[in-house]
């Protein structure tokens, strides 16, 4: 990593929605979504070899979720509960121990963020983690959301740039300058 900075023991790795539908053929693909799969498998066997929490989100919708455009929503129909799409991305390496955090799974908002009402704060205090490292899909919606709840939460908090990927190049510059003023450290 750039800066000098490493994951270690006493860290938790959260890859953020590495999922069929946030990736090309999906049905809301991230432009290159599938493209930072190589370094988020590195950044996975680095944290379990380090001793660290390797942790995953996923978007989990009921088939009617408030955010589907059916629905009066901003979003096309994606990640619903049990289907192909849902499913993290067949080239994800994820450890048989990785904690899994689900979110969006609520019919009275959506979540874009792993910390909102998952109890994963809680969750990583209770593992004595001590600091994050986020990455994954997409930078501009819930990596950004993510970090930010991290720092909100009191965890030092490394979001990986060249393992997560925008909707938008002008989102993901957004969305970056908004977390380095947040706090969050980019590392490459």
């Amino acid at each position: 990593m750039s800066g000098g900075e490493k994951i270690g023991e006493g860290d938790a790795l959260l890859i953020v929605d590495v999922q069929n539908d946030f990736c090309p053929g999906g049905a809301l693909p991230i432009a290159g979504g599938d493209a930072i799969l190589a370094r988020v498998n590195a950044l996975i066997d680095e944290a379990s070899g380090a001793g660290a929490l390797v942790g995953a989100s996923r978007d989990w919708h009921p088939a009617n979720h408030p955010s589907f455009s059916a629905q009066g929503g901003p979003w096309p129909r994606h990640c619903v509960q049990r289907e192909k799409g849902a499913a993290f991305h067949d080239d994800l390496k994820l450890p048989s121990s990785a904690m899994i955090v689900t979110k969006g799974d609520r019919l009275d908002s959506d979540q874009y963020s792993a910390f909102d009402r998952t109890g994963l704060a809680e969750e990583l205090r209770r593992r004595k983690v001590k600091r994050v490292w986020v990455c994954g899909l997409a930078l501009d919606v819930c990596v950004r959301a993510t970090a930010l709840d991290s720092v909100a939460a009191g965890f030092p908090t490394f979001l990986v740039t060249c393992a997560s990927a925008p909707v938008t190049a002008e989102g993901g510059a957004a969305a970056l300058a908004e977390l380095a003023r947040a706090g969050v450290q980019l590392v490459d």
